[in-house]
Formats: structure tokens, C-alpha cells, sequence
């Protein structure tokens, strides 16, 4: 049940946010009006009222007299369209203890993600079509927020790799991996590359520089030898190898997570020949702590790729900014503290974010890192655009109702005791933030409002349509 202090008495003005009470049927209305928001169209922003139709985006700038079924009236909040999270990690099926779809798709509503991605290392992984559709199912089932899975490639899996279909691509564990999932050599990349349509991703840290690194500091207990042994070599390495197998193939390759600068110089430079095949993407993680932060927080930041140093941090924002890496994602990858506070080299990498991710990124926004409209190119028309996502990603007629209202004023703290996430805990654990989602919308259904949640509430499958060419070709470089 609701708490007392959410229920509108008969004196009381009903809260315009307030979600339906958990026992009673939502009503689907036909018509809905978002009204004196500040809009964030894709020519940026814009004070206009948003008309949604069941799903969709029916009308923007809509005349007087509209007859609607609700009105939302969004006064000092801005109306974005709804993140879409390219790399996740939800852990089920096999390690639900540390996050399962429900529990990940409520802190995704939270943080205003209305899609995700999600990566193949579960338990089992997800290297076959019969996979793929069982966790599509199983997705159907449980998210409250719309959902994609990859596939994921092994050094013997070709021919499902070229029978799946209803997914936004491969990926490749080129390092960082165990069993069937490290792909690291050359005839079984050749072979992917060269044999498979589906756009290519990858997580590129090179296999033997690693192994080769962490024999050398073989005994290390500080946690701050893991990058150094996850070193810039190791990145470099295995990303220059990757656009090396996309161009000689011809193949679209999503560099994920780029943790280095050499690296944006590699991704620069393929842009540079014109292929059109290569993109990027950075990590709050990466953009946000440095090497420095082992020091203040130890294992809670322990993640692959590695933290780099403040300079490559540096050298990501350029490389955003100047459109050298186009999407911005999680990596959410969530374990428990007790599994984090173990010492290093026990301690797992990977750390939770999807819930806080839109908000750090409007606090640095606030702070004049960057721009709202660049907030949102990196973190919802970029990644539709790379993985030919249909109707996701703007604020456009036609376009899913997939929304978020934010207070762009709004100061809040993130506390460990108030995640949704299963993990229950966050590396941003009391920092003050300025901006956050106030009321998440899944193909025109409010699904969160100022902490509460409408659970009835179920996203739907992404759709994907290849035949678009991705980031490139659909002019997602244009200003």
C-alpha cells in the first residue's frame, strides 16, 4: 500500500505526480497533455506543450481547446527524452543476489533510463538465439522499462551469431573475460568480423598485456596496482586491433567504455577515414573518478577497464565534446558490498549507476562541464542512432512516449540507504547533486513519480532496424 502521507484526503489537492493505488487497474488514457515544460526537442530546447496518444508522440506545439483524457502540468520542470542505456550489466538469470530485471528496471525508472541494453555475462550466457529469446521472455515478464539483450560471441558460435535476429548486436569480450566468452584470438575475431552482419561491440582490453602485467605484480594487495595492470597499453592495444578488424571488414564496431586518451586519438582517427563504422562511448565512472579516488575509496571504484589518470579523464570530455565518442553509458555492473570490500585482488569490478547516471551528468551540466542538449545527444539520440533503435531516443511526433520530467534546481544527496538497485549502494554515496528525474514515462505511462512506483507498469522489447547504418549514416555527427 501507498503511505498515508501520499493519499489525497477531501481536502486535499490531489499530488499531480501521484501514481494509481497498486490495487487498482491503471486506466490507460487515450490522451494525455504535458504542459509549460521546457522541452528538449531535437533543435533543442523549446517551451512547447507534448501531446501523447496511447504510446506515442502525437503532437508537440498542439493548438487551444485540445480535448485530452489528463493533463500534467510541468511548470519549472524540463521534458526530456528518456535515456537509453547501451551497457548494462542485470545479472539475471544465475546472479540475482546482486540484481535481477525487477529490482534493475525500478532504478532504472528512478534515474530516468526508459531503455536498456544488456550484456550477455550471465549465468548462462547468452551465446545462443534459444538464450536470447528465453531472456526476452523472461524480460517481458519483469521490466518496467524497455529492454535489448546482446548476444555474445565465443570462439565457436558463429553460426548463431549469424541467425540472431531481435537483438541490437555482438559482443566481443576481446579481454576481461572467462570460459567461452574471451574471444582473443585472431582467426575466431577474423571469422566474427568477417562472416557476421550485426553491428560488433566490444570491451578491448588486450588479454596478454594483462596477464602479462598481473604476473609481474603477481602478490599485490592495493587495489591501486589494478591499473596497472589493466594499463593503458592493455586499452590501447586491443582497441587498435578492433577498428583494424571493422575497416579491413567493413564491419560497424561500438568501442565500449573507453577508459584513455590514446584511445579517443585511435577512434579519431578511424572517424577521420570516412568509414563510418566506428563509435565510442564513455562511462560516468571514467568521466568522474581517477586513479586518485583509489585512496578515498578503494574497491568501491575497482572496475574494467581501469580508472585512468586525471588527464585521461580530461581527454574524454574533449573527445564528447568534440564528437570523437558519441554515447555516454553505465557499465552498470552491480555486486554486493560485502563482495566489494573484500581485499584486492578478491574484490570484483563493477559498479551500479543507472539510477544516478542522467543526474550526475545534469550536476556536471549545472556546473558547466557541458550543456543540457549535449546531455542529451550522448545519452539518448546517440545511442538510438548506434544501435538503430526505432521511435527511441527524442522528443519527436511518431517517436514512443518514452519521457522524463527533471528538476534541473533540485539538490539531493545520494544516499547507499535510498538506492533501488539490489546492490544497495553507490561509489557517489553522499555527494550533493543539482538536477533529477522527477516522473519517468514508459510508452506513455508513468511508471515513477517522486518516489513511488506503478509496478503494473511493463516496458516493451526494443526494435531494431539495421537496415539504417547506425550513428553515421543517419547524420547523428550533425549538429
Amino acid at each position: 500500500m501507498l503511505p498515508e502521507s501520499h493519499k489525497a484526503g477531501h481536502n486535499q489537492r490531489p499530488d499531480r505526480n501521484a501514481l494509481p493505488h497498486p490495487c487498482v487497474a491503471a486506466k490507460q488514457p487515450m490522451r494525455i497533455l504535458i504542459r509549460n515544460a521546457a522541452t528538449m526537442l531535437p533543435t533543442g530546447l523549446e517551451r512547447v506543450d507534448v501531446v501523447i496518444e496511447g504510446s506515442k508522440i502525437a503532437d508537440i506545439a498542439p493548438g487551444a481547446g485540445l480535448a485530452v483524457d489528463e493533463t500534467i502540468d510541468a511548470a519549472g520542470l524540463h521534458l526530456l527524452p528518456g535515456v537509453v542505456d547501451d551497457q548494462v550489466h542485470f545479472r539475471e538469470p544465475g546472479l540475482t543476489h546482486k540484481e535481477d530485471l525487477a529490482t534493475a528496471s525500478r532504478a532504472c525508472a528512478k534515474g530516468g533510463v526508459t531503455t536498456f541494453l544488456e550484456m550477455p555475462n550471465t549465468l548462462p550466457t547468452t551465446t545462443t538465439v534459444e538464450r536470447l529469446h528465453e531472456k526476452l521472455a523472461l524480460a517481458a515478464s519483469k521490466c518496467l522499462v524497455n529492454y535489448g539483450f546482446y548476444i555474445g560471441a565465443t570462439p565457436t558460435n558463429v553460426e548463431e551469431l549469424k541467425a540472431a535476429e531481435r537483438t541490437p548486436g555482438i559482443k566481443v569480450f576481446i579481454g576481461s573475460s572467462t570460459g567461452d566468452l574471451l574471444v582473443d584470438g585472431q582467426d575466431a575475431l577474423e571469422q566474427i568480423f568477417a562472416e557476421t552482419t550485426l553491428p560488433l561491440t566490444a570491451h578491448c582490453e588486450d588479454e596478454t598485456t594483462v596477464r602479462a602485467n598481473a604476473a609481474r605484480i603477481a602478490g599485490t594487495a592495493d587495489v591501486a596496482d589494478h591499473s596497472r595492470i589493466r594499463d593503458h597499453a592493455a586499452a590501447r592495444i586491443a582497441t587498435a586491433r578492433a577498428i583494424d578488424l571493422a575497416e579491413r571488414h567493413n564491419h560497424r564496431f561500438h568501442v565500449l567504455h573507453v577508459s584513455t586518451g590514446d584511445e579517443t586519438d585511435l577512434i579519431r582517427a578511424a572517424i577521420g577515414r570516412g568509414h563510418g563504422l566506428i563509435t565510442g562511448e564513455a562511462c560516468p565512472h571514467h568521466l568522474l573518478f581517477t586513479v586518485d579516488d583509489y585512496a578515498r575509496l578503494g574497491t568501491l571504484v575497482q572496475m574494467n577497464p581501469s580508472l585512468k589518470t586525471a588527464a585521461d579523464a580530461a581527454r574524454l570530455w574533449d573527445a564528447l565534446a568534440a564528437g570523437t565518442l558519441q554515447v555516454i553509458a553505465t557499465d552498470h555492473a552491480p555486486h554486493t558490498l560485502e563482495e566489494k570490500r573484500k581485499p584486492y585482488p578478491q574484490s570484483p569490478s563493477g559498479l551500479p549507476a543507472v539510477e544516478n547516471s542522467l543526474a550526475l551528468m545534469l550536476n556536471e551540466a549545472h556546473h558547466g562541464r557541458c550543456t543540457l542538449q549535449q546531455v542529451i545527444h550522448w545519452m539518448c539520440d546517440a545511442p538510438a542512432r548506434t544501435w538503430d533503435l526505432v521511435g527511441k531516443g527524442r522528443i519527436e511526433v511518431g517517436y514512443d512516449a518514452d519521457l522524463v520530467l527533471v528538476d534541473l534546481e533540485a539538490r539531493h544527496t545520494v544516499r547507499n540507504a535510498e538506492q533501488i538497485t539490489k546492490s544497495g549502494w553507490s561509489p557517489w554515496d553522499g555527494v550533493e547533486l543539482v538536477g533529477r528525474p522527477v516522473r519517468t514515462m514508459i510508452l506513455g505511462r508513468t511508471v515513477y513519480a517522486e518516489g513511488r512506483f506503478d509496478d503494473s507498469v511493463r516496458g516493451a522489447e526494443a526494435r531494431y532496424d539495421h537496415a539504417r547504418g547506425g550513428y553515421w549514416a543517419t547524420g547523428g555527427g550533425k549538429p
